[in-house]
């Protein structure tokens, strides 16, 4: 016999003799290397932390060439196509040939760039195929672990470069060859390499890694237990304090993603098991991990940035920030509350509820200190990768005084495991958002969107607020909140200042669109971020999230007319306590409205008057605000009325029988 052959011949016997079919061996490889690949992007994230990075063509084309391999071998095709249908050895070849055509994509593009530092290069039919075919297997991994809609994005945007200069208007431009785009969007780094990519390496995947860690070395039991006996009162409870938590953090990092990850790897399944849907749960994180950008004192660091832009002192914009936060996060908890009675989820009785004692407040420090370790590090002013390495640490040093994970060394090691396959799934989201990026950046569609909105809302300031938010969301889909800021500040800034908008308010009503892009579908990263955590889909996901945010969509209308609201500039007390306790009603009016639920379920014409009501005192007209509070006022005491009748007939029945 060949002895090249002795390897796989001898395997086969063994097999046969253990009557072990095949595909299953198959798949138990292709589940080992997917596990290996994932720990190594999760220890070399731990590296990147401490060491600053790796050379940014070595390191962004290789991690992304590891996350595919580590989604196409863990969601094989295998797995998806009815048995019978296709020959389980064909279904394997396919994402072997796959892997294959994106090791050799990312193979060309390190030579390339290479090749571009040392002279001009001009670009062979085999570059550009190599290229096309790579951001192919790109999307359909992206489809495995996502579904279709942001691949329809990325897919329709590669057809407007291509084929865009035959649209009308705006849309319009001169048109890209297949090899111009693919220049772009695969051998720059204005596309899938750009610059989205190199903030999850360089800040995001260590949050994961940290994430996951936590929950694994018991810290989510303790929290669990903590918040069960801290909020056991409220219908909401775990998802209140996953709200405070994401606050406190998102504030700090600046980073939506990172947030979601950092906090939610812990805080969302301890949300599911509190009762809540998976959409729900992840909606909630994504929803809370968003706002932390517009919580001061920090506010992601575009509190530096926009005293710089504005001449306004640092304080100023801090305390600028302060009441449109708590509104937001005031909003967030009442609907979380809302939401729980109408899915019927009970306060904890007060017999079931555990008191802290010694042993849960000493447990309690396996999540305290690590957080308390992060904000630290941010305070003296490292990093925020450093700020989750020494997290990391402080969270496994901390673990090892828990019993169960001394009589089980290995589960550090399985969470990073673990870790390493949702850091996978991160960076194939904003690989995909890249392509997105690049389409923009080649056609400058976004400039020129930008532009054309200047120009259509010239004579009217609320069609310069409207179309303002619009182009926020747009640029900002998939980028990082501060360029999306500068890019919409710098062009409709100046259209909004001369309709009658004070630079302050301003400045923070782009901001406040450009952070809440990130719950945003289609693109949504920050839901896309929690989906994964809370095994639901993205895009409904992200739709819970807007629901739940969206007091912050309403809150920038209500201080660009009634500056009040920010505390500084123009003031008055009389404006300030009328806008508030009116938008304080709406919110509560809206989320009923919207979730269909006010201690007792609401038909849909109530519905319906809530939500009028609630849009009446959104409208800074007092007198309009004076018939809908005194509607707002009704709709209250007839609800609180009709709930009490209910309550007393159901009691004489229950008497009764």
């Amino acid at each position: 016999m060949d002895h090249r052959r002795l390897p796989l011949y001898c395997a086969s016997r063994f097999l046969a003799k253990r009557n072990v079919p095949v595909t299953i061996s198959i798949k138990s490889l292709a589940t080992w290397i997917s596990a290996l690949v994932g720990t190594i992007i999760a220890l070399q994230a731990i590296y990147v932390a401490v060491s600053g990075g790796w050379d940014i063509t070595f390191g962004r084309s290789w991690i992304l060439c590891g996350a595919i391999v580590v989604t196409l071998l863990s969601n094989p095709l295998a797995d998806r196509v009815e048995k019978g249908r296709i020959p389980i050895g064909l279904l394997w070849a396919i994402d072997l040939v796959l892997i294959a055509i994106f090791i050799f994509g990312t193979l060309k593009f390190i030579e390339i760039q290479q090749l571009l530092e040392e002279t001009m290069f001009q670009y062979g039919t085999l570059d550009i195929a190599a290229a096309f075919a790579a951001v192919i297997v790109l999307l359909e991994a992206t489809r495995r672990l996502f579904g279709l809609p942001i691949v329809i994005i990325a897919s329709l945007g590669i057809l407007y470069c291509l084929y865009g200069q035959f649209l009308p208007g705006f849309l319009n431009h001169s048109g890209f060859t297949l090899n111009r785009s693919m220049q772009t969007i695969w051998y720059s780094f204005q596309g899938v390499y750009g610059m989205p990519m190199g903030v999850v390496l360089q800040v995001v995947l260590i949050f994961v890694v940290f994430g996951v860690i936590l929950e694994g070395t018991g810290a989510s039991d303790a929290l669990i237990r903590a918040s069960v006996a801290l909020t056991g009162k409220t219908r909401g409870g775990p998802a209140h304090s996953a709200v405070v938590a994401s606050a406190i953090f998102g504030s700090m990092s600046g980073s939506v993603t990172a947030n979601v990850v950092g906090t939610g790897s812990f805080t969302i399944p301890m949300i599911k098991r509190r009762g809540f849907s998976a959409p729900m749960a992840g909606g909630i994180e994504a929803a809370a991990s968003t706002g932390g950008q517009i919580v001061p004192p920090v506010m992601g660091a575009a509190a530096f940035l926009m005293a710089d832009l504005t001449g306004e002192a640092y304080t100023t914009i801090c305390i600028a920030a302060l009441i449109p936060a708590l509104f937001y996060y005031g909003s967030l908890f009442a609907a979380i509350s809302i939401q729980a009675g109408a899915d019927n989820i009970q306060p904890v009785p007060e017999a079931e509820r555990p008191p802290l004692n010694k042993q849960d407040l000493i447990a309690c420090l396996l999540f305290i200190i690590p957080i308390a370790v992060i904000v630290f590090v941010l305070v003296i002013g490292r990093s925020p990768a450093l700020a989750g390495f020494w997290a990391i640490v402080a969270a496994v040093i901390l673990g090892a005084f828990n019993r169960k994970n001394r009589e089980n060394p290995l589960i550090i090691w399985e969470s990073i495991k673990k870790a390493g396959r949702s850091c996978a799934w991160i960076i194939v989201a904003v690989a995909c958002i890249g392509v997105i990026l690049g389409v923009l950046n080649l056609t400058g569609l976004g400039i020129s969107f930008a532009s054309v909105v200047a120009e259509f809302s010239e004579f009217s300031l609320l069609a310069a607020l409207l179309t303002t938010a619009l182009a926020a969301l747009v640029l900002g889909m998939g980028m990082p909140t501060l360029p999306a800021y500068l890019i919409i500040i710098l062009v409709l800034g100046p259209v909004m200042q001369k309709l009658g908008a004070e630079l302050l308010p301003t400045h923070m009503f782009v901001f406040y669109f450009g952070v809440l892009s990130a719950i945003t579908p289609p693109v949504a990263i920050g839901a896309f971020a929690a989906a994964p955590i809370a095994n639901a889909h993205p895009f409904s996901t992200a739709v819970v999230a807007v629901r739940l945010a969206l007091v912050g969509f309403i809150i920038p209308f209500i201080f660009v007319y009634e500056p009040s609201l920010l505390l500084v500039g123009t003031f008055d007390l009389f404006s300030f306590l009328r806008v508030t306790v009116c938008l304080a009603i709406a919110i509560w009016l809206i989320n009923t409205a919207l979730i269909g639920y006010e201690r007792q379920p609401l038909g849909g014409f109530e519905r319906l008057i809530r939500i009028i009501a609630g849009a009446g005192l959104l409208v800074q007209v007092p007198s309009v605000q004076l018939v809908a509070l005194a509607a707002a006022v009704s709709l209250i005491g007839y609800g609180a009325v009709r709930f009490r009748r209910t309550k007393l007939v159901s009691q004489e029945e229950k008497n009764y029988l």
